[in-house]
């Protein structure tokens, strides 16, 4: 397929089955490594930390999330290789710092113990989490910029080999510390987690040598009628984009919050993480198309129908898969048999579980979505639906968890799930704007 040609179901497949492997395979380290910490010593402390830790790691590196979008949309020859590369080498320092600060006992306490009201057990587990995560924002930034440029050369098959490397470095790690060590499982998670992306980080700079050197030595993609990029237009491409995966970002950490000052506090944040892990494994084949779109949907969205078409039978296939476990025994066996999660917190994960069904679908629907806006450099009405997303989640978690007592974690689910629905139906006219528009 040439980019001028009308990409068939096939070739969509061809191009999108590398970074949904990639996804999907991201999203399985949630689940194993829920299922080590469940069967290390104090279990329901060490997850909830675990899950609180990973909710901030997450939201201190979310500034460097979409280098893979901006990377796969503006790196088209030498000049703007070196300047994102630049740009983005800025952000990894600057997530990396944010960290440190975060790690100031005075601040560390003032959030965990202050804001978060987490027990002392699990706010001392979380610290050691952190400290552990610190090389995170700039290794995962790193290897997104790096990604993003496979992505926008379409070799997607190199980005899912380096996953597996990931998976593999996280998997031993996390295997031989619950073995050889008395580690809390809080850090042997955190461990396995760190040291699976410097992993991934330093495969996806050797595999990309190539790329990089035809980038910097070839042609290039820019056409005549563009301009060289300026760092003017880096920061006014990704400030949207970085503010919308910063608040997007916030919504666990939020909810942590929430879930801390809501009925039944430990047992929410502690099958948390293992819900989330459980919808993100199925999200993760929507997250997973964004950059599909970016790459084939054509200067002028000429291909959008074809890409269309294709996220309608993704959406049913997720969210059905995800109805296949969360309505059926198979909810069981995820949670107590694979996840380790004991009787109780396995009666107190389904329903929470089951109100997110729609999730899966909604995520596809936002990943076409955002992959329009992208590809027409219009990024500000997706940090405007994020800005909605969280409201919306906000709003809902304090009517239903704290006006009429809800279960924290049972409020949480229906709090995501009105945010995503909010941010979808604003992004639908948004999205026909951007198809009209003359590019």
């Amino acid at each position: 397929m040439t980019p001028t040609q009308p990409p068939t179901a096939r070739s969509i497949i061809l191009f999108w089955l590398p970074l949904a492997a990639t996804w999907v395979m991201m999203a399985l380290e949630g689940p194993f490594l829920a299922a080590i910490i469940a069967r290390l010593a104090d279990p329901t402390f060490n997850l909830a930390a675990y899950g609180v830790a990973f909710a901030f790691g997450i939201l201190i590196e979310s500034p460097v999330i979409m280098l893979l979008s901006a990377s796969t949309a503006l790196v088209t020859d030498r000049d703007s290789y070196l300047k994102l590369l630049r740009f983005s080498n800025a952000l990894n320092v600057g997530c990396t710092a944010l960290l440190l600060l975060v790690l100031v006992p005075p601040v560390f306490n003032t959030i965990m113990l202050g804001l978060l009201n987490l027990p002392v057990e699990v706010a001392s587990l979380t610290y050691g989490a952190l400290w552990i995560l610190l090389p995170w924002p700039a290794a995962i930034g790193y290897r997104r910029f790096i990604q993003g440029i496979l992505i926008r050369t379409g070799r997607t098959r190199l980005v899912a080999i380096g996953t597996v490397i990931r998976l593999l470095g996280m998997a031993l790690t996390a295997l031989a510390l619950y073995a050889l060590t008395d580690l809390p499982g809080a850090w042997v998670g955190a461990s396995a987690m760190t040291v699976g992306v410097l992993a991934e980080a330093t495969a996806a700079r050797l595999m990309a040598i190539t790329t990089i050197r035809e980038l910097r030595h070839g042609p290039g993609l820019v056409r005549a009628d563009e301009a060289p990029l300026e760092y003017g237009d880096i920061a006014r491409f990704y400030y949207p984009l970085a503010l919308t995966s910063l608040i997007s970002l916030t919504v666990q950490p939020m909810l942590t919050f929430f879930m801390g000052r809501a009925p039944m506090p430990i047992e929410s944040l502690a099958v948390f993480p293992v819900i989330h892990a459980l919808s993100f494994l199925f999200r993760a084949l929507g997250l997973s198309y964004q950059e599909v779109a970016i790459a084939l949907m054509g200067r002028r969205a000429e291909h959008f129908p074809q890409l269309a078409r294709f996220a309608a039978g993704l959406a049913i296939a997720a969210m059905a898969g995800f109805a296949l476990i969360a309505f059926t025994p198979l909810a069981y066996f995820w949670f107590q048999t694979l996840s380790g999660l004991s009787p109780e917190l396995t009666d107190f994960a389904i329903t929470p579980t089951r109100i997110l069904i729609l999730i899966p679908a909604l995520s596809v629907l936002l990943s076409l979505q955002r992959g329009v806006l992208v590809q027409g450099r219009r990024t500000r009405p997706i940090t405007v639906a994020t800005v909605i997303e969280l409201t919306m989640v906000a709003a809902v978690f304090t009517v239903l968890g704290w006006w009429f007592g809800l279960v924290g974690v049972v409020a949480a689910s229906f709090a995501f799930t009105a945010g995503r629905l909010a941010s979808v139906g604003y992004l639908v006219p948004q999205m026909a704007k951007a198809l009209r528009a003359p590019r």
